[in-house]
């Protein structure tokens, strides 16, 4: 079975629209990663994770990804605090109790948590993918319409599982 690990913000929950969308209300720019890490460590996960939409209908798909016994599942996401940890922990152990979840400090990049060595990944952020490919992994981006972009890309979790017919 392959190693298959999936990001969490911007795949299974839409929680960067969100968040995005309160640092411009805010003035807080993007690029001040100092204010941004501030801003992300005193957010209320809970509440965002409870107001924050599902993605394509993510649950459901990493379920039916499960139950194709093709693939041992993770789900690899970045954090910015213990707070945020424990909310995302919280919320896919009640939706997903048969995953593992990998949270990685977000000064950390994911290839130095797990190893990615032909393990997959599904990201919506392109430089995760790339540091994925670099160390021999196999990169997914996850979009809402298909880019033609620079790596293999899905609209639904769940369609990995052709991807990958052993």
């Amino acid at each position: 079975m392959k190693q298959l690990y999936i990001d969490f913000d911007g795949v299974i929950q839409d929680t960067m629209t969100k968040t995005y969308e309160e640092l411009d209300k805010k003035g807080i720019d993007r690029k001040d990663q100092e204010k941004v890490t501030e801003y992300f460590r005193n957010l209320d996960w809970k509440k965002l994770i409870e107001e924050t939409d599902v993605i394509n209908d993510s649950i459901n798909e990493i379920k039916k990804i499960c139950e194709s016994k093709k693939f041992n599942v993770y789900i690899l996401t970045h954090i910015n605090s213990t707070n945020e940890m424990i909310e995302k922990i919280k919320y896919l152990h009640k939706h997903l109790p048969q995953v593992t979840v990998v949270s990685v400090p977000k000064e950390i990049p994911k290839t130095e948590v797990v190893n990615p060595s032909a393990a997959i990944l599904i990201d919506d952020y392109s430089g995760n993918i790339k540091e994925w490919q670099k160390k021999l992994g196999i990169g997914i981006k996850f979009v809402r319409e298909l880019e033609n972009g620079d790596y293999p890309e899905i609209t639904r979790l769940s369609q990995v599982i052709d991807m990958f017919n052993q």
